[in-house]
């Protein structure tokens, strides 16, 4: 019983460590989007589809960017520490497809 204890406190340090990397990973981009979402002015800045939009719709588009930025390391960190090493080299894969097809994709239309 003090063998699970062991491990359980090791996989919640490693949920803890996997989110304060990926919180440094997204800090600026996290900065950026509260930034878009504070300033409306900002749209602007860009051309396309977010310079058509309403300011509301500008402004809720960075919110939600923002609230999911900021979630993220809390869900990362929570599904390193209770699930499985064979379930998150799964989930791993997947999203390494998904960023490939979304790069492909990416390069595909956007150049």
């Amino acid at each position: 019983m003090a063998q699970d204890d062991d491990l359980g406190s090791k996989s919640v340090l490693w949920g803890y460590l996997s989110g304060i990397i990926v919180a440094a990973f997204i800090a600026i981009p996290l900065s950026a989007a509260f930034a878009f979402a504070t300033h409306p002015n900002t749209q602007q800045l860009f051309s396309g589809r977010l310079s058509d939009a309403t300011r509301g719709g500008y402004i809720a588009f960075w919110w939600l960017a923002t609230l999911l930025l900021v979630a993220l390391p809390f869900l990362v960190g929570f599904s390193v520490a209770k699930l499985s090493g064979r379930t998150l080299a799964i989930v791993g894969g997947i999203i390494g497809v998904f960023v490939v097809a979304i790069l492909i994709v990416g390069q595909t239309f956007v150049f």
